[in-house]
């Protein structure tokens, strides 16, 4: 039997019944489904058709000391030696007096398409005369904003091709990352537009590319804060520096240098109910901002130092949304310790240099594998059905064999077994 007929207008426990019928799980299947749907009003309130919580764990970063304050960091990802590294490439950097980090004028950008504009030159020269007129349409449409200190701040005008243009206004969204506010702001101008100069609106929506809303940080660490095992602080930052100029040269090695930076940046951003996925895509088309995608931090050395900077827009809440109704948010602003968008937005860029360090200083020393492989073991002998009691020995063995397979695992869990009933235990 499918699953059918207006999912979204049933309870819950009606399309639990559904899925049921469907017998598309078994019994184990659906209860577990039962058993994680913890919080089920905030779930329907969160996304349509909603039948249970999707858990993923959440970790603390610890030693960020950020513009001479220490902070802890909540990261939330499903990815091993994510929090251990930050808290890795954190540490060296609070030795080294910790890191800078500064955000710009906190404005996102709603742009206003027109199509089948017959003259782009004339009309716009036309919208450009009305800056002043269109900016109070938008602020009077969501007047709140401005009587905070934000609201519609510029208008430009950009001609994409023979019959589109592009209005870009930028908004100061104050403490919001303001999607609903900006495009109930565009929307009032783009009537406007429509009505005053018999202009076709293709569409009216804000940009996740927050390029009037750069964070950026840095840091400086001495070299001998880098040495290991008998290699130099001044060979390993060099080596750094080397592997930072190659991911701002090649964009294969560029897409993985910044996966590494967002992996601390969206285990952060989702901690604080923030929307990951904004922030990803305006981050990589700042990577490319130049006609070239390139690494987003980079490395150099001077003098007795190895010195990193980052810059990216983050265009991050503080309030309202999802950031306002999940509990968990406040809890982890408190945690943190953040008291607005722009501290916030100064620890996230912190997070990803730190990332970044902790990646490089592993890919140019050890290899990046020695740091993941333990704590990917533990998520292979658990899917190998390892109990809690037996995985530490399971590690031990496969680590002293090299084996990094599930057909070892469940090989050598089933060899722990047999010994154990042959003791008697």
């Amino acid at each position: 039997m499918q699953i059918y007929g207006k999912f979204y207008q049933k309870s819950w426990d009606e399309r639990m019944k559904q899925i049921i019928q469907s017998e598309s799980l078994n019994t184990v299947q659906t209860q577990l489904l039962r058993d994680s749907a913890v919080n089920k009003s905030l779930g329907d309130t969160m996304i349509e058709n909603y039948i249970t919580d999707y858990h993923f764990p959440e970790g603390i970063a610890f030693h960020y000391l950020i513009n001479n304050k220490d902070y802890i960091v909540p990261m939330v990802t499903e990815e091993p030696s994510v929090v251990a590294a930050s808290s890795h490439g954190a540490a060296i950097i609070a030795k080294a007096g910790g890191f800078f980090a500064k955000s710009s004028e906190r404005m996102m950008i709603g742009q206003i398409i027109l199509e089948e504009v017959t003259d782009v030159k004339k009309t716009s020269e036309e919208l450009k005369s009305l800056e002043k007129v269109l900016l109070e349409i938008a602020n009077k449409a969501h007047p709140s904003l401005k009587k905070r200190g934000g609201g519609a701040k510029w208008l430009r005008v950009r001609i994409l091709d023979y019959d589109l243009i592009s209005v870009d206004i930028a908004i100061d969204v104050q403490e919001a990352m303001g999607a609903n506010m900006i495009n109930t702001m565009l929307e009032a101008v783009a009537l406007n537009i429509k009505n005053k100069l018999q202009q076709v609106i293709l569409m009216s929506i804000l940009s996740n590319y927050a390029t009037e809303c750069i964070a950026k940080a840095s840091c400086k660490i001495p070299f001998e804060l880098l040495s290991k095992d008998n290699v130099s602080g001044k060979s390993i930052a060099q080596k750094i520096a080397q592997a930072s100029r190659i991911a701002q040269l090649d964009v294969y090695r560029a897409t993985t240098h910044n996966k590494g930076i967002m992996n601390g940046i969206d285990a952060v951003v989702m901690a604080t109910g923030n929307d990951w996925r904004a922030i990803e895509s305006g981050a990589h088309a700042y990577a490319a901002r130049n006609g070239r995608y390139k690494g987003l931090s980079s490395w150099s050395v001077d003098d007795n130092y190895l010195s990193g900077e980052i810059e990216l827009p983050l265009p991050i809440g503080f309030v309202g949304g999802s950031i306002g109704i999940v509990p968990l948010v406040k809890v982890n602003q408190k945690l943190m310790n953040v008291e607005s968008a722009n501290e916030l937005e100064n620890v996230i860029v912190s997070v990803g240099l730190a990332q970044n360090l902790a990646a490089l200083l592993a890919l140019v020393t050890d290899g990046i594998q020695k740091g993941h492989m333990k704590l990917q073991l533990k998520s292979l002998v658990t899917a190998a059905g390892a109990k809690d009691t037996e995985k530490e020995e399971i590690i031990k063995y496969m680590l002293a064999e090299g084996k990094r397979d599930l057909a070892s695992a469940k090989t050598i869990l089933a060899g722990i077994r047999k010994r154990g009933k042959n003791d008697g235990h």
